[in-house]
């Protein structure tokens, strides 16, 4: 058997499980649309926005550029297929090929924990919102299970597992480097602060068990920690996920 109709196979097998215990659910809401409310409740209608690490296209730049005008920038030359970007530059991850005060809003989805050098990011992020401007991201947190499994393991290893797990296709863009090096409330709020950002909001999630898509015998152990860190506050900060917003001061 392929590795493809292995995959396939295991999302057969599991989508009654998620279906079941989550996507039927009235009350369930998924990780992404709750970045994207923290999105669309931080941004003004009609911004100019920076989308840091947007790739090809992709839910999220779609919604982004249903709130504004959306300008991307990535590492990966494949940032200029997004249909969803007015304009797309490739950068060196570090300085941004934007003057001062060019946005009302940055965003970046699941980019933090690869970048190397958190404080010169976050500096830059500063620099070319304007005054008032904010940053919306969402990362792993550091403290979850399965951020821990990939900081701890070499790179090689979780090239071998990460898509297997979520089951994604043959065809899915490997996992980029990580360094977790922004992936706690406490280095967040430390990053913002030292960027001139301070207090910024920052909320804790655990949505469905994504990693659990490879077979029955993970998704129930996982499923079973979603409900024990969801049940109370006190147990939030083993979430899996960061929502963060953090406002540039007029």
């Amino acid at each position: 058997m392929s590795l493809l109709n292995t995959d396939y196979a295991a999302r057969t097998m599991t989508q009654p499980l998620f279906d079941k215990y989550y996507y039927t659910k009235p009350d369930f809401v998924n990780g992404t649309s709750r970045f994207l409310q923290v999105c669309r409740e931080s941004i003004p209608p009609g911004a100019e926005i920076l989308e840091i690490g947007a790739g090809p296209d992709n839910a999220c730049s779609e919604a982004f550029s249903k709130m504004g005008t959306v300008t991307g920038v990535d590492v990966d030359p494949d940032v200029k297929t997004n249909k969803f970007l007015s304009r797309a530059f490739v950068f060196d991850g570090n300085r941004m090929p934007f003057a001062d005060a060019s946005f009302n809003a940055c965003v970046s989805n699941f980019v933090a924990e690869h970048v190397e050098h958190p404080i010169e990011h976050f500096k830059e992020v500063a620099r070319v919102l304007r005054p008032g401007g904010v940053y919306c991201l969402r990362t792993p947190n550091l403290f979850h299970y399965v951020s821990m499994g990939a900081y701890l393991m070499p790179h090689s290893l979780h090239l071998l597992l990460a898509n297997r797990l979520r089951s994604l296709a043959q065809d899915a863009h490997d996992p980029y480097p990580t360094w977790y090096r922004a992936n706690s409330r406490g280095q967040l709020r430390k990053l913002c602060r030292i960027a001139g950002m301070p207090n910024p909001s920052i909320t804790m999630i655990e949505p469905e068990p994504s990693y659990g898509r490879a077979h029955a015998l993970l998704f129930y152990p996982m499923m079973a920690y979603e409900r024990m860190v969801n049940l109370s506050s006190a147990l939030s900060g083993f979430r899996c996920n960061i929502l963060l917003a953090a406002r540039k001061p007029m």
